[in-house]
């Protein structure tokens, strides 16, 4: 059972009016990389968890990760506020009258910068698209019910989020914006490194699943890239940084990946 609270997690402030930025704004809201995907791939990964800690890790993240998706939606309707978007809805108030008299100009500009279905479906509220105007969809859930091929799918989509949550702080000059948009990146921050040490804590995690497959491929490294060629390889590239003790196949289509058929 969920139980909403009127307070936010964090106190949204938006100190001008961006319909441009809403736009952007909106691939946090309905995009793969957003609050509502996030909340759901670890609502499908907690529900079919059996260990009972990380069970509750997942729907505690799921759960916080709606109310991320509550603090976008409010930060789109503060940027929207003065919009065309919003002036359907306050035609007593004065703003359309004043817009059909041309003492607005830069509504037009404004209303060019948002999808059409923004204004004649959404009526200024947020809709579930990405900034392009794609709509959400389940395809982003990459929920594949393996602990530990999840929990690394997790760890890359919390990085993924933090780093779109970077590039809309560097693209707005807004201060009240970019101080709820780098609470959102901190949280994914720490998302990250729930997820890690919820990795951490599975002793048999490499590889994952059940089978291991066969050792006669398992540690061949196949240099498809010319070798030799004078230049870095990957192959020594991989084994400066661990040790996994690879054989260096240097012509895999005679040698057959060093596996006799």
């Amino acid at each position: 059972m969920f139980l909403r609270n009127n307070r936010m997690q964090y106190t949204v402030r938006v100190d001008e009016p961006d319909a441009d930025f809403a736009k952007l704004l909106l691939e946090q809201f309905g995009g793969p990389n957003g609050e509502l995907a996030a909340a759901m791939r670890y609502f499908t990964q907690g529900w079919a968890a059996t260990d009972p800690a990380r069970r509750t890790m997942l729907l505690d993240i799921a759960t916080e990760e709606l109310s991320h998706l509550e603090m976008v939606a409010q930060t789109l309707g503060l940027l929207l506020k003065g919009s065309p978007s919003e002036m359907i809805d306050q035609v007593e108030g004065g703003y359309l009258g004043d817009m059909l008299d041309g003492k607005h100009d830069g509504y037009v500009e404004m209303s060019m910068a948002l999808h059409s279905s923004e204004i004649a479906l959404g009526g200024g509220g947020p809709r579930l698209t990405d900034s392009e105007g794609n709509p959400w969809t389940s395809a982003y859930i990459d929920t594949i019910g393996q602990p530990v091929a999840d929990l690394h799918s997790d760890i890359a989509a919390e990085a993924r989020a933090k780093i779109v949550y970077e590039r809309l702080i560097n693209a707005s000059s807004d201060p009240g914006v970019r101080d709820t948009l780098t609470f959102l990146m901190t949280r994914e921050i720490a998302h990250q490194k729930a997820f890690e040490a919820a990795l951490a804590s599975i002793s048999d995690r490499f590889p994952p699943g059940q089978l291991d497959g066969d050792e006669r491929v398992g540690h061949v490294y196949v240099a498809d890239s010319n070798y030799p060629t004078g230049d870095p390889t990957g192959f020594e590239f991989v084994e400066a940084n661990i040790d996994w003790g690879f054989e260096l196949i240097d012509d895999p289509v005679s040698s057959n990946g060093g596996v006799d058929r």
